[in-house]
C-alpha cells in the first residue's frame, strides 16, 4: 500500500472549521479523505469503508477518543491512530500511547507535521505487515514472555498485567539482552513514534516495568545508564525460533 492516493485517511473532529482545514489539506497532498464529527459517525465510516488511518480528538461529543483507542485495541483492531489534543501534558500524551494510539499530536499544530507523521505511521504499518512473526518465548529469573500471546507470568505462572505501551517497550528490551539501547532507539522500537528522544514517556514506562516486575519478586533487571539509555541486564533463555 502506497501512502499516497490509495490511503484513505479518516478525520474525527468536532470542529467544522479544523476538520474542513485538515480535510482540504490531506487531499492536496494526495490522501484520500472523509469527515467525522463524533464517534457515532466514525464507528460508520470504519464499518462502511476501507480506512487505513484516522486522526482523532481526544474530546469528542458523545465519548473520548482515548476510550475509543483502547475499545478498539481491546478487539484487536490494528486500524492505525494519531490523536490529536489541546492537552499536551506528558501524562495526557502516555496515556493515548498507552491505551494503543499510534502517535499523538498536541493543537495547535503545522499541518505538514500531521502529514509527515501519519506517513510515518503508515509506513511503519506497513513494516509491520510484511515483518515475521516473533514466536518466540523469553525466559529470564523465573518470568516466560510469550510475544505472540502478549502475555507475561511470573515464577507462579500469574499473568503479569502490562499496558500494550509496557509490554512492547519489555519486548524491545528482551530481544536484545545487554545491549545498550537509547530512548530515541526504544522509541523507534516499540512503534517509530515521531517523539523527541528526550521524552520522559520512556522513563514513565520504564519505572512502571520495574514496579510490576519487583512486585512479582524480581530484583531490578534493567539497567539506566546516565546520559545512554537502558539495558537489560538479567540472562535471558530465548526458546522457539522466530518465524
Amino acid at each position: 500500500m502506497s501512502e499516497k492516493r490509495e490511503s484513505h485517511i479518516l478525520v474525527v473532529d468536532d470542529d467544522l472549521e479544523i476538520r474542513n482545514l485538515l480535510g482540504k489539506y490531506l487531499a492536496s497532498q494526495d490522501f484520500k479523505v472523509s469527515l467525522a464529527p463524533d464517534l457515532k459517525s466514525f464507528r460508520k465510516a470504519v464499518a462502511s469503508s476501507t480506512i487505513n488511518l484516522a486522526v482523532m480528538d481526544v474530546m469528542l461529543p458523545d465519548g473520548s477518543g482515548l476510550d475509543m483507542c483502547r475499545d478498539l485495541r481491546a478487539q484487536r483492531s490494528t486500524l492505525p491512530i494519531i490523536l490529536l489534543t489541546a492537552l499536551t501534558e506528558d501524562v495526557d500524551r502516555i496515556l493515548g500511547l498507552e491505551f494503543g494510539a499510534d502517535d499523538y499530536l498536541g493543537k495547535p499544530f503545522n499541518p505538514r507535521e500531521l502529514v509527515a507523521r501519519i506517513r510515518a505511521v503508515l509506513r511503519r504499518q506497513q513494516d509491520i505487515a510484511g515483518a515475521p512473526a516473533d514466536n518466540r518465548v523469553y525466559k529470564f529469573a523465573g518470568f516466560e514472555v510469550e510475544v505472540v500471546r502478549r502475555r507475561i507470568t511470573n515464577g507462579n505462572r500469574q499473568e503479569i498485567n502490562l499496558t500494550g505501551a509496557e509490554f512492547d517497550l519489555l519486548h524491545a528490551l528482551l530481544s536484545r539482552p545487554g545491549r545498550l539501547l537509547s530512548r530515541e532507539q526504544l522509541l523507534d522500537l516499540t512503534g517509530g513514534r515521531n517523539s523527541d528522544p528526550f521524552d520522559r514517556s520512556i522513563d514513565v514506562l520504564m519505572s512502571r516495568i520495574r514496579c510490576k516486575l519487583r512486585d512479582n519478586g524480581s530484583e531490578d533487571v534493567i539497567k539506566t545508564v546516565r546520559n545512554g539509555g537502558y539495558q537489560f541486564s538479567a540472562s535471558v533463555e530465548i526458546v522457539g525460533a522466530q518465524s
